[in-house]
């Protein structure tokens, strides 16, 4: 979910040629759980290969993390550890929202009502053991380093872009510029349309500086937290009951005591636990980011033998990255 403070926050639209030889830190289940929600058929079920199991992931790594590639993007995948405990009533919140709609879903699949089915199977969705472990398998025979957070990968991201060891993260979510990210990245896909309620929008990369984020806002990387709190994160989803973003700008700006303002809206939660999250979150300091060769045979191993992907498109997705000759075993490839 993330915290949602977009409206107010400025933003600059780029193309993908700006992040040329650019070195990106990846939320990795952001990315994956787009995969999910939109790699799917006409009814809602997702890709799956002869034995059922899902393929989804794999497709749009493949896709995407491909087409990234070919634009000379240095893309690091990290992904998520131990959870905070203040999430685990927000992901149990979640799963019981999980339970209602694969209720609905059965329904609608009773009813053959295919709007219905694609709605709220991507209700559904769950980052399971296998899906995680194929994703980083195929991430890594792509050559791309993988980071195991000890905790919420949006504070590794942040740290690894606060160590000006990568150029920025890329997310959908805003959590990342609450734990200190200095450059946000969102859209990053060559697609430049995306289905959303009610139709389709146009959608362009995005980059968000937090420098500009606090100098626009006149507020500073603490008050930043707050107003995330305010509206409501991960740790608090329901925030303060109708604050929204504007008006919790316009409160963190007015009060000096933050103890009393929380009280006085008689929050059912203690913002200064949440805060101590986004401040002291455990991350891992000595991660590597290490970028090797395209392993093209473990490819299709994984791809091709275990999950009947078509040869010849896995192949052709490859053969567009100028995969190095002298691999050994490659030239039966190509």
């Amino acid at each position: 979910m993330g915290v949602n403070i977009f409206e107010i926050i400025p933003k600059e639209y780029i193309s993908l040629d700006d992040l040329k030889n650019k070195k990106i830190a990846v939320d990795s289940s952001n990315m994956i759980y787009q995969f999910l929600s939109s790699i799917r058929q006409q009814d809602g079920t997702p890709l799956m290969d002869e034995k059922r199991r899902i393929t989804s992931h794999l497709q749009g790594i493949l896709a995407r993390v491909t087409n990234l590639m070919e634009k000379d993007m240095k893309l690091a995948f990290v992904f998520d550890g131990k959870s905070p405990l203040l999430k685990v009533k927000e992901q149990e919140d979640r799963e019981y929202r999980k339970q209602q709609a694969e209720k609905k879903l059965k329904i609608a699949r009773e009813e053959a009502n295919e709007e219905e089915m694609l709605k709220y199977s991507k209700q559904t969705i769950r980052l399971n053991d296998d899906i995680i472990k194929e994703s980083k398998e195929l991430l890594s025979c792509l050559g791309m380093p993988i980071i195991q957070a000890p905790s919420e990968a949006e504070a590794q991201c942040s740290l690894i872009n606060k160590n000006n060891d990568v150029y920025c993260v890329a997310s959908s979510d805003a959590d990342c510029i609450l734990f200190g990210a200095p450059r946000l990245i969102r859209n990053l896909t060559l697609a430049q349309k995306r289905k959303v309620r009610g139709g389709i929008v146009n959608i362009k990369p995005e980059l968000i500086e937090i420098k500009n984020v606090l100098k626009e806002l006149d507020i500073n990387q603490d008050q930043l937290i707050i107003l995330g709190i305010m509206i409501g994160t991960d740790y608090n989803r329901k925030g303060i009951f109708r604050v929204g973003a504007k008006k919790a700008l316009k409160l963190v700006k007015e009060n000096k005591d933050y103890n009393k303002m929380f009280s006085d809206f008689n929050v059912d939660f203690d913002w200064k636990e949440i805060f101590d999250i986004f401040k002291n979150i455990p991350v891992k300091e000595d991660y590597k980011l290490e970028w090797n060769e395209i392993n093209v045979d473990k490819i299709l191993k994984l791809l091709v033998d275990e999950h009947s992907f078509n040869q010849e498109r896995v192949l052709k997705s490859l053969e567009k990255l100028n995969v190095k000759k002298n691999q050994p075993g490659l030239n039966k490839w190509f």
